[in-house]
This record gives C-alpha cells, sequence and structure tokens, in this order.
C-alpha cells in the first residue's frame, strides 16, 4: 500500500506541479495477534457502511451488502448472508483469498459469527 500511495503520488504532484504527501495517513499497519481483533476487524471490514449510514443519518441502517465489500464471498455470516446492496454484483466471480492462518480460517468464529444487523464500533 505504501509503495502505491508514493506512485500515486508522485503521478500526481507532477500533474499538478506540486510537491508533497497526497495520502498522508491513509495506511495503517497493525498485527492482528488475537481471535477478538481479527472479529472486529472482520466486522469492521464488512459492515462499515452501516455504520456511516448511522452516523449520517443518525437511524439505523438497512440491512444489506456493501457492495464494495467482500460480504457476498464472506462464509462466516450468521444465520442467512444479507441480501446484496444496491452495488453489489453476485454475478462477478469471488474477489477474495482463502484465508492462510488459524486465526483467519478458525480462530475468530469462537468469538462468534459475524451479525448482519451489527454496526461495528456500536
Amino acid at each position: 500500500m505504501k509503495s502505491l500511495a508514493a506512485r500515486f503520488a508522485r503521478c500526481v504532484n507532477r500533474t499538478f506541479g506540486r510537491r508533497g504527501r497526497v495520502l498522508a495517513g491513509r495506511f495503517r499497519h497493525v498485527l492482528k495477534r488475537t481471535p477478538t481483533e481479527v472479529r472486529r476487524a472482520l466486522a469492521y471490514v464488512l459492515l462499515n457502511a452501516r455504520k456511516h449510514y448511522r452516523q449520517r443519518r443518525r437511524r439505523v441502517p438497512p440491512v444489506v451488502l456493501d457492495g464494495a465489500s467482500s460480504g457476498l464471498w464472506f462464509d462466516g455470516w450468521k444465520g442467512r448472508r444479507p441480501p446484496p446492496g444496491r452495488y453489489a454484483d453476485a454475478d462477478r466471480p469471488p474477489e477474495v483469498a482463502a484465508p492462510r492462518t488459524w486465526l483467519l480460517s478458525k480462530g475468530w468464529r469462537r468469538i462468534g459469527l459475524a451479525d448482519p444487523p451489527e454496526v461495528p464500533g456500536g
């Protein structure tokens, strides 16, 4: 991510004749070490649109998948998978890689499956 951001910044700066950072502070690498941390990270990635919906509109968000997330192919939903959102395309091929670690494949499930009505951070 950092090398991609650097290349992007060089291109933007060259195009606009400017100098300095373009994507400052947009990527933070944190190693997840416990099932709880991994579970929270998965909920954040898959359900974060619900959090922003609630912040903007101050009401309970609908239970639909964010079209920009990998929730269409996620097999850790509690109950049934939520319906695809407005921009989700269930017909496209999976854009996810298989988990390679115990924490990501099985460990986080000990804490509890991802609940579609959940709102991360709240």
